[in-house]
């Protein structure tokens, strides 16, 4: 199954990145070029460097300079996230490109990339919240395992929902169609505090 394998790879990425927890590490992907493994892959160690980042701005000692350094890299790493999703949404129109979809096929709420992507924000959660039922007191403890629970049912529900799209998908019962992301912030033309510094 199409989740199982995406779930195990991204446990892969976290444990392999927690080895060093280092959000300069760079990232050394195990899998073949081209393949979707190496894509899911990648995008997880993207989203766990991420998580990082948004932990160490929040210090509330940290110094503003260093603050405004680590904003703009997350603003480059939502871009170099959102590039990844993109990539894995090619990869399963090229894959799917000889379905023939039938005449009442419907368009998804979201391309399969986008729910991917929030089952591997989920991976992160369900790693983060493990380690918290390990530390604490036992009220902190019980808590994070009640979490804990739910994050594990969100997870084979979304397993189970992206399944039945790639079968849907497979079958011609939906099709996928996808639109380039535009963010406009990152856009020197379209951002209006960048475009005006160049008057």
């Amino acid at each position: 199954m199409f989740t199982e394998n995406a779930n195990r790879i991204f446990d892969r990425a976290i444990g392999e990145y927690h080895r060093w927890d280092d959000v300069d590490r760079p990232i050394e992907n195990p899998f073949e070029q081209g393949t979707i493994d190496r894509l899911l892959y990648h995008k997880n160690w993207i989203d766990t460097v991420q998580w990082h980042l948004e932990d160490i701005i929040r210090d509330p000692q940290i110094d503003p300079a260093t603050a405004l350094g680590i904003k703009r890299r997350i603003d480059r790493s939502n871009q170099e996230r959102t590039d990844m999703v993109e990539y894995i949404d090619s990869y399963l129109m090229d894959k799917y490109r000889d379905v023939r979809p039938a005449a009442d096929a419907r368009l998804n709420t979201e391309t399969p990339a986008w729910a991917i992507d929030r089952l591997s924000i989920l991976a992160l959660k369900i790693y983060h919240m493990e380690r918290e039922t390990e530390r604490g007191d036992d009220a902190h403890r019980d808590a994070c395992r009640r979490k804990l629970a739910v994050l594990l049912e969100q997870r084979a529900d979304l397993s189970r929902a992206i399944e039945e799209l790639i079968e849907d998908i497979e079958a011609g019962r939906k099709y996928m169609k996808t639109y380039k992301q535009m963010k406009m912030y990152n856009d020197p033309a379209l951002n209006p505090v960048l475009y005006a510094r160049k008057k």
